[in-house]
């Protein structure tokens, strides 16, 4: 009868963890790199007169383009936030 040789698996199992361990440390670094930094918060109190900006906003025929610029002067605009609107939260 003839015996088969066993392999020995602990030199591949301890490059299975090598190579887990090393992308376990470069995963992190890469995100890191790829992270935009984020822009700083505007420091706006109330009474204050709000950035122009533009948005885009559909008509009920299309979507169509809006500046806060384009009421300057010619009408009264409110600014309403609501935190958590529309998002199920």
């Amino acid at each position: 009868m003839k015996l088969m040789k066993q392999r020995n698996t602990v030199p591949t199992f301890g490059l299975l963890i090598l190579v887990i361990i090393i992308t376990a440390m470069v995963c992190p670094q890469i995100a890191a790199q790829t992270k935009k930094p984020e822009p700083q918060p505007m420091k706006l109190k109330i009474g204050d007169t709000a950035p122009d900006f533009k948005l885009k906003y559909f008509d009920g025929t299309g979507l169509k383009d809006v500046s806060l610029s384009e009421y300057q002067g010619k009408k009264n605009v409110v600014l309403a936030f609501y935190i958590f609107a529309f998002t199920g939260g």
